[in-house]
């Protein structure tokens, strides 16, 4: 029964963050180290956190440089033999999620699953846009990021610190580099995460897919980088007709 660290960043998110921890608490699976990075948030989001205490593994709250630099922080106190990042708003798909994740191979190096969409009220939009592939390794996220952040276990053994010249997206960046280094990735084929549309990509959009686009010129190079991003328009564009949203 390997031992997974899951890490909650958070800052000033009282509505939603009770619901991210209970999602990690109520799990049937027990060896589970659960750290919460809160961002020295003011809106009595520490006070949620704080009475759940007993249960969380480890509570930081301090001043950080973004997301990514809270991520650093949680990586640095993990213990864990698999690291999850499960971030305030989102849940584990159910109370069984994590004893199935483990119970559907060995000793993996990475596991991943589906992720559903939910909206600011938390009502489902149904699975991402971007279905995660029957396999998975370092090219897959040539057309899109198929595989979302919250749905993926790594081997902490072949995970970096996050690249903070990244503001936006530099975890497409590290969930490639540690695809690159695992030999044994398994689809567990389920449901594993539930995403709440919005955050800090989304608010920034413009700036996040230029970091994008950057990140995938440097590992698939560029002309097939925008020959890629001729197909990922396309898709993006079939899909918003017929949906009415983009879900991603």
């Amino acid at each position: 029964m390997p031992k997974l660290t899951i890490i909650t960043i958070v800052y000033n998110n009282v509505r939603d963050i009770e619901r991210t921890i209970n999602s990690v608490l109520n799990q049937t699976y027990k060896n589970i180290e659960y750290i919460v990075i809160d961002g020295k948030s003011t809106d009595g989001t520490l006070e949620i956190v704080e009475r759940y205490k007993n249960q969380i593994s480890k509570i930081i709250s301090a001043p950080d440089k973004g997301i990514y630099d809270a991520m650093n922080k949680g990586l640095a106190l993990a213990t864990g033999e698999y690291v999850l990042f499960m971030n305030s708003g989102d849940e584990l798909y159910d109370e069984q999620t994590v004893e199935d994740i483990f119970d559907s191979a060995p000793a993996a190096d990475i596991y991943y699953g589906e992720t559903e969409m939910y909206n600011d009220n938390w009502e489902s939009l149904g699975r991402r846009r971007h279905e995660a592939p029957e396999v998975f390794n370092w090219k897959s996220f040539q057309y899109g990021m198929n595989v979302s952040h919250q749905a993926i276990y790594i081997k902490r053994s072949i995970v970096e610190n996050y690249d903070l010249k990244y503001k936006y997206s530099a975890d497409i960046d590290w969930i490639i580099k540690a695809t690159k280094k695992a030999s044994n990735i398994v689809n567990v084929h389920r449901y594993v995460a539930k995403y709440l549309v919005g955050g800090m990509s989304k608010k920034k959009h413009r700036e996040s897919l230029k970091e994008r686009f950057d990140i995938f010129t440097k590992y698939y190079g560029l002309i097939p980088n925008i020959l890629n991003h001729v197909f990922i328009a396309g898709n993006l564009a079939f899909y918003f007709v017929k949906h009415r949203r983009t879900n991603d």
